[in-house]
């Protein structure tokens, strides 16, 4: 039995897959108060070689060979096979994860760091500038900045730069700079804490501190990086679907049953899952998981509509299952995954019924952590653990059914710097939280005066 497979250089994917090209249905543009955002309005805070990637809807985009020798360093990723999982479930289903973590950063993010810092470095950019909520893309970007050689700045959340310390210790051994949020240094950050000045902090507060970093530089060599959500990162991302398509025949299997990740911005979901997305439209009989927080919920919970990406509202609108740009989510470990909207092509893969998203509990979620732990041995990440948790559940499943199902995951990242959370679970202070409905109202309210976007779906699945 193949417990790890493996792929070599000369076999890794030479072209990411690009999901605008095959949706049933397809996305509806930015928005901004003129209507359509165009691709040169994006300027200001992307280079123009990524604003390409944005707007592309070529299938296939060739992966520069630079950027393919950085990511030799840990790719091609091992596909393994949980089996001891399986001997501890006593599950017919055959488990297979792709292992992201070992990456020098510990998580999927720097397949589209590398990816973006180098596009960067091409078209001159001096600064790049990111948000980070647990500190896994801080982590990322950071590092490819180091390899690549542009300085970052990153403003994480600062609940999770709180309970995360070491991740900022991570960010400053690869050279980038890393700053609670909200903070003292941008117009947004004063007004945040000026309003709620004992904010945890949020993703959408972060993002709006980076965006103005980058938009106010006026020599222009200042751009804005992110690690979720636009169509280019979650392309970049597609590097781990493509590979898992390789690893599973030569385990000689033609297709999963199932395939899950996590989501909370949606790339590492997405780059799972969209070239098996690829396959269901095709006729393939796929069930495709996105997971999320009961806390977070908003896939499961969130409203469809245009919003804006950040809480002061300077981005383009964006047509994604939101739950109001203003939300600041409960103070979970999982901070990976507390963002109030999902990136627009996951959300409408939701809308088109080709995935079929599901919110799990904390406490559920370490019990699978830990389960993983015991049986696998690895310590996962918070985020992972959602995955795990669903894995786990449709395993049993599997067994109820007495049905050999062939379930895929993507093991997002390592737990190494996420023990305060472990240590809360065993200690009984972690609790779970289910967003109250209150907060869904708020949500419909904010975006009441928006512009609505259209449920625009096949209805073939």
């Amino acid at each position: 039995m193949a417990v790890k497979i493996f792929l070599n250089e000369d076999e890794m994917p030479r072209q990411w897959y690009n999901l605008a090209a095959d949706l049933p249905s397809p996305m509806q543009p930015p928005m901004g108060p003129d209507g359509p955002v165009p691709p040169e309005a994006w300027g200001s805070i992307f280079p123009m070689n990524l604003v390409e990637q944005e707007y592309s809807t070529e299938r296939w985009i060739d992966i520069p060979e630079e950027i393919l020798e950085i990511l030799y360093r840990w790719r091609p990723a091992p596909l393994k096979r949980a089996v001891y999982l399986e001997k501890m479930l006593d599950t017919p289903a055959k488990i297979y994860y792709k292992d992201e973590s070992v990456s020098p950063a510990g998580s999927h993010k720097p397949n589209t760091a590398v990816a973006q810092v180098w596009y960067n470095k091409q078209a001159g950019t001096k600064m790049i500038t990111t948000e980070t909520g647990a500190g896994q893309w801080g982590s990322a970007l950071s590092f490819a900045c180091s390899i690549i050689g542009i300085p970052c700045k990153v403003f994480m959340v600062r609940i999770s730069f709180d309970q995360k310390p070491f991740r900022k210790t991570m960010m400053q051994t690869w050279g980038g700079k890393c700053i609670a949020s909200p903070s003292m240094e941008t117009n947004a950050g004063r007004g945040f804490l000026e309003k709620y000045p004992d904010t945890p902090g949020s993703l959408g507060m972060a993002i709006s501190e980076a965006v103005e970093a980058a938009a106010s530089d006026p020599s222009g060599t200042t751009k804005y990086s992110l690690g979720s959500v636009l169509n280019h990162v979650l392309l970049h991302q597609t590097i781990i679907g493509l590979e898992a398509k390789k690893q599973l025949a030569k385990a000689g299997i033609r297709k999963p049953d199932i395939v899950i990740g996590c989501a909370g911005g949606g790339s590492n979901f997405a780059g799972l899952a969209f070239p098996f997305i690829q396959d269901k439209i095709n006729g393939d009989d796929i069930t495709i998981i996105p997971v999320e927080p009961t806390s977070c919920p908003t896939l499961t919970r969130g409203l469809f509509s245009y919003d804006f990406g950040d809480t002061a509202c300077t981005t383009p609108l964006l047509a994604m299952h939101t739950l109001g740009h203003s939300f600041v989510p409960a103070p979970i470990h999982a901070g990976g995954l507390r963002y109030h909207g999902m990136a627009p092509l996951v959300s409408q893969t939701v809308v088109e019924g080709l995935a079929e998203p599901v919110a799990v509990p904390q406490l559920e979620c370490y019990e699978a952590a830990v389960k993983w732990a015991r049986s696998e041995g690895t310590i996962i990440a918070p985020e992972t653990s959602h995955a795990v948790a669903v894995t786990i559940r449709e395993a049993l499943k599997a067994k109820e059914e007495g049905k050999e199902k062939v379930i895929l995951f993507n093991l997002s990242g390592h737990g190494h710097m996420d023990l305060l959370g472990y240590a809360k679970y065993f200690d009984g202070e972690l609790k779970d939280y289910a967003l109250p409905q209150e907060e869904i109202e708020k949500a419909e309210s904010e975006l009441a005066g928006l512009p609505p976007a259209a449920i625009s779906k096949t209805g073939k699945w």
